[in-house]
């Protein structure tokens, strides 16, 4: 029995699966990363759509963010106040873009170069975590968002008619 026909038939199966529906996993798993290490760095907004906490407020830094900066992630060449609101900042703002698919490939890269950082200067140890991460980033840099997206959606109307 040649087993190679029935492989054929479960690659062909798996090649089916569509890239916006991996795109959208993609997008929101890798959003949700990023915003729930966001939402421990700030006091006064809670946006939880998983669990259903929500709290809005005006956001602030959460007291042991600059501590956090400080003590434990002690990045280089950069001020820890500095890197703690620039850090805040971007993993509420990608990952928003990201879940909307709204420079979805610019978004990607934004994250992925804080994985970087993140590897390179706070845990050199997680590169199993960060791999996935990277990855998952890499991948919505090179595909793109899918057909469930803003970018889809703004490219559609900006493309001139019969083009």
């Amino acid at each position: 029995m040649n087993p190679q026909p029935l492989a054929d038939r479960i690659t062909s199966t798996f090649e089916r699966i569509p890239h916006s529906l991996i795109a959208l996993l993609a997008r929101f798993s890798i959003a949700a990363v990023f915003w729930k290490s966001g939402q421990t760095k700030i006091e006064g907004l809670a946006i939880d759509i998983v669990s259903g906490q929500f709290e809005f407020g005006v956001p602030r830094l959460a007291s042991s963010t600059l501590y956090l900066f400080r003590e434990e992630y002690r990045l280089p060449l950069i001020p820890a106040e500095v890197a703690a609101v620039l850090a805040t900042f971007a993993e509420h703002l990608f990952p928003v873009l990201l879940l909307i698919g709204l420079a979805t490939r610019f978004s990607a890269l934004a994250l992925l170069l804080m994985t970087l950082v993140i590897q390179l200067f706070v845990y050199p140890d997680a590169y199993p975590t960060h791999g996935v991460w990277a990855t998952v980033l890499l991948y919505l840099m090179a595909r793109g968002p899918g057909k469930i997206s803003l970018d889809l959606w703004i490219a559609r109307w900006l493309r001139p008619e019969g083009s």
